[in-house]
């Protein structure tokens, strides 16, 4: 109760400083909107629709790359984890491709699939997929060898082996990885969206800009933020306290 209040105040005393900055300000509403102009947009554009179709369409696109990158990511790092070849190989290639900005990829991705869904459904993939399987390569490799010892010795072996034992004992740092992957593929998804798909929050962003108008631009960022933090503290982080209260690691 005491973190929601200070944050509360903290977010209060922000929104008072910038109501009061931007009346006072020289510069025109266009270039610095006050907060209860933001507000108003924000407002009608729930009202009317062009926001809340903006957040269908992006929230869409986000769910499908995300899934798929969470998919390859945790196929990958298990290829990686189970041959030395393969991590001397292809996981030398993966750690060299993360340090690439998944919007780099968007011209590729447009000569190979066209202005559409499907380049940002790319761009979004990309923007997880390395880093989801860097964190599954960490999290399998660093499941206890006692753990392993143990199960081998009951009998576990293969499929069962796999599901019962290096599975769960890697979930916490899974979860850290889901956590970091779904940041990327947020900050891949509005990339690719400014700069080419139709719909979606980035649009809205590309065509405030183009209006100037910065009330609308603001409106869309508030819209990310709260998704960002809804997303990370409502689900993320939930999970992965309850893995380590269960773990005991905290």
């Amino acid at each position: 109760m005491i973190t929601i209040l200070r944050r509360t105040l903290f977010i209060a005393i922000l929104a008072g400083i910038w109501e009061v900055t931007s009346r006072l300000s020289s510069l025109p509403d266009f270039m610095f909107p006050s907060l209860s102009q933001v507000l108003l947009t924000l407002y009608t554009g729930l009202v009317n629709g062009q926001i809340a179709i903006a957040i269908y369409t992006s929230m869409g696109r986000l769910l499908i790359g995300f899934t798929i990158a969470t998919v390859l990511g945790l196929f990958l790092g298990y290829l990686i984890w189970r041959s030395k070849l393969v991590e001397d190989t292809l996981g030398f290639l993966i750690t060299a491709l993360q340090s690439i900005p998944s919007i780099v990829w968007f011209p590729l991705a447009i000569i190979w699939f066209g202005l559409n869904d499907f380049s940002i459904l790319f761009i979004v993939a990309i923007g997880a997929t390395w880093t989801m399987t860097i964190s599954a390569t960490s999290g399998f490799k660093n499941v206890p060898k006692l753990y392993q010892r143990v199960a081998k010795t009951l009998g576990s072996s293969g499929f069962h082996f796999l599901r019962t034992v290096i599975l769960p004992a890697s979930v916490p740092q899974i979860i850290s990885g889901l956590r970091i992957a779904w940041a990327f593929s947020w900050r891949a998804l509005m990339a690719g969206e400014l700069l080419g798909a139709g719909g979606g929050l980035g649009h809205l962003l590309e065509m405030g800009r183009s209006l100037g108008q910065m009330d609308l631009v603001i409106s869309v960022m508030i819209i990310i933020g709260v998704i960002g933090t809804i997303m990370d503290n409502l689900v993320f982080l939930r999970l992965e306290r309850r893995v380590q209260k269960k773990w005991g690691i905290s």
